[in-house]
């Protein structure tokens, strides 16, 4: 009780009137007990006057200052502006004042209690920041980056984070869900909570749980425009996206009772990507999908889901996963527009399951590879097989063609020396070797040496001597 009376009249002591009250009574005080002669009538009513005097300089002068520092406080851009952070450092000295709020990256930081202060108040956002303002009857006002001061009755409705983000759900990459808790009995919880989130069944009935990314944000205006307060953010700014983000409720029923759960705007895009696993999944079979060539289930799966959240219309797939041809209306892009929301990215990855199923799988890969590999290794021997009697084939006709050189042309008698015709079939491959020889293939020294050899013996055993034509060759 004696706290809070000394508190009351520190506090009193601390303002103008408080200080210009105490100081006339001191001084009466002081005059009084010094006993100086005056006229009493007079002094009176020049302490009055003086009084009254110091009072209303006393508050005129801290509204002028006031008025003068407290736009130093925030960065004011106009008179308006000013005005309503006067209203509120003064305000804030009568302790009637209302919340002072910030929000850094979407998130509303507050000292404790501070919402529910009743009274104008005031909101900074940072420039990746937005949220609209609501009283308990209506939705008042979409605010960007910036300040903004608040009326009595409004209060926040709800703020969002204007920069693109990531989601992941499903297993973590170090996790293994499907073995038995290694650890404590929290963290193999955690674990499984984490395996349920995409957990999703095959068309012939193996449960598969991978990690989901998706990447997201509040839908931007084409251009960036300064906001209210005269600030353009780099992340850009969409009143009306936020509104519909924040305004346009979700509902989705709870798993006890048909108990009703609001959902968090953020939390829309993952719902839909999840659905949308689920629903292609049980299209594809285990097998397909981790197909050893082309395009994979998995593959498949994760183009149909972009499709799906980022085009009005998408080509269905049967129930084999084959595309019908048919076009359909995407309910998922059509759910995400409405509500200022885009996804721009969805990634499937670290997929999970059943060990003792991946074994089958390794080993099904193992066989099929060694088929592969064999069959490749029989191609190879035939594409060997063939390609050596075409080159066999090939070289026996060009021996034909530039031996045969020398009986071209018209017809001749034949010769009677069978030296003669022996030299007359080696002479056009000795030209030919000695030209292939001048462009610098080593391999024809060898070839050359033999036939320099046998064109030795022939004229070591011809009886006819052959004349020479002038050119080398043989007349």
């Amino acid at each position: 009780m004696l706290g809070k009376l000394f508190s009351g009249i520190g506090k009193f002591l601390g303002s103008p009137a408080g200080v210009i009250i105490t100081a006339n009574v001191v001084w009466q005080v002081v005059m009084l007990g010094m006993d100086i002669p005056t006229n009493k009538v007079v002094y009176a009513v020049v302490s009055v006057f003086i009084f009254i005097l110091d009072i209303v300089v006393a508050f005129i002068l801290r509204d002028q200052l006031i008025h003068f520092f407290s736009q130093f406080v925030l960065p004011i851009q106009n008179p308006k502006q000013r005005r309503e952070i006067a209203a509120r450092v003064s305000n804030f000295e009568t302790g009637r004042r209302g919340p002072a709020l910030f929000v850094k990256n979407g998130r509303v930081i507050e000292h404790e209690g501070e919402t529910n202060r009743e009274g104008a108040g005031l909101i900074v956002l940072d420039t990746a920041s937005a949220l609209v303002l609501r009283t308990d009857t209506e939705i008042r006002d979409t605010v960007g980056p910036g300040i903004k001061f608040t009326k009595e009755e409004e209060y926040i409705a709800g703020s969002v984070d204007l920069r693109a983000q990531w989601q992941f759900i499903g297993p973590l990459a170090t996790s293994q869900p499907f073995l038995n808790p290694v650890s404590s009995p929290k963290e193999y919880n955690e674990n499984q909570g984490r395996r349920q989130q995409t957990s999703g069944l095959t068309r012939d009935g193996f449960e598969i749980s991978p990690t989901i990314s998706i990447k997201f944000r509040i839908k931007r205006s084409a251009e960036k425009v300064p906001t209210e307060s005269g600030v353009t953010s780099y992340y850009g700014f969409d009143a009306e996206s936020v509104r519909n983000a924040v305004t346009r409720e979700i509902i989705q029923l709870g798993t006890s009772k048909n108990s009703k759960v609001r959902m968090d705007w953020n939390k829309l895009p993952a719902h839909l990507v999840v659905n949308l696993w689920r629903e292609y999944i049980r299209k594809f079979k285990l097998n397909d999908l981790f197909a050893s060539s082309g395009v994979s289930g998995l593959q498949t799966i994760e183009e149909m889901i972009n499709r799906r959240v980022k085009k009005p219309n998408t080509e269905a797939l049967d129930d084999t996963g084959m595309q019908t041809g048919e076009w359909l209306e995407s309910l998922e892009f059509k759910q995400l527009q409405s509500r200022g929301l885009e996804i721009m990215d969805v990634r499937i990855h670290n997929v999970l399951f059943d060990p003792a199923l991946e074994e089958q799988i390794i080993q099904h890969w193992s066989a099929a590879w060694l088929n592969i590999a064999q069959k490749e290794q029989k191609h190879l021997e035939e594409m060997e097989s063939l390609i050596e009697t075409a080159a066999r084939s090939e070289a026996s006709k060009s021996f034909a063609k530039i031996a045969s050189l020398q009986f071209g042309g018209k017809m001749k008698p034949p010769q009677e020396n069978p030296f003669k015709t022996l030299q007359l079939l080696i002479q056009p491959l000795k030209d030919f070797i000695l030209n292939e020889s001048a462009t610098g293939i080593a391999s024809m020294e060898d070839e050359l040496k033999k036939l320099d050899e046998i064109w030795k013996w022939l004229l070591d055993n011809n009886p006819t001597p052959p004349t020479n034509t002038g050119d080398g060759g043989l007349g």
